[in-house]
């Protein structure tokens, strides 16, 4: 396993070492303990996966009491993944870094409690598999609009956005209740 950071140091780009031949590939996307040998110290309590259609664009989405780390990856489909650091105390407040993961590359995201979280589709359609550090409590999950000019995410889909009415809805990040 590669692990490397992203423009924001705390969230990581991970590369699994992948096994293939003609009949196929595999690789782990979670062993606890060489992530820990790594530095990558969690506790998951949850697998989540979700299916969109190109263009759909997720996000940003955080929890303000009970913050979620995220392992995010892609098992079909491609994604532009993104993590905005809402962490004010913090020197990158309102930054934001993305990568492309996808079924190809293989490609994981560590997303650390503190940081909204989004996607958008460029395939056809994405399954979309992340792990998380807390359960999901609806009363305390936040929506940052994923447009928002402030923090300026260069969004590469081909298109008009697909959102949710909940997403379309989301407050601008000035206005957003943020982590200390």
């Amino acid at each position: 396993m590669e692990i490397r950071p992203a423009a924001i140091p705390d969230v990581l780009i991970l590369q699994p070492e992948v096994f293939g031949d003609g009949r196929g590939f595999f690789y782990e996307s979670w062993n606890e303990r060489a992530f820990a040998e790594l530095g990558l110290r969690a506790r998951f309590v949850q697998d989540n996966h979700s299916r969109s259609a190109r263009n759909v664009v997720r996000g940003l989405h955080y929890q303000i009491q009970r913050p979620q780390g995220k392992l995010v990856r892609v098992a079909l489909g491609e994604v532009f993944d993104v993590a905005v650091d809402i962490r004010r105390s913090s020197p990158t407040f309102g930054r934001w870094c993305g990568t492309r993961l996808s079924e190809q590359n293989k490609t994981m995201l560590w997303i650390p409690a503190g940081f909204a979280h989004g996607f958008a589709v460029l395939s056809e359609y994405a399954e979309f598999l992340y792990k998380t550090t807390d359960y999901y409590a609806p009363e305390q999950e936040r929506t940052i609009l994923w447009n928002d000019k402030a923090i300026g995410i260069d969004w590469p889909i081909a298109g008009a956005a697909v959102v949710s009415p909940k997403d379309a809805k989301g407050k601008f990040l000035r206005d957003a209740e943020v982590f200390p």
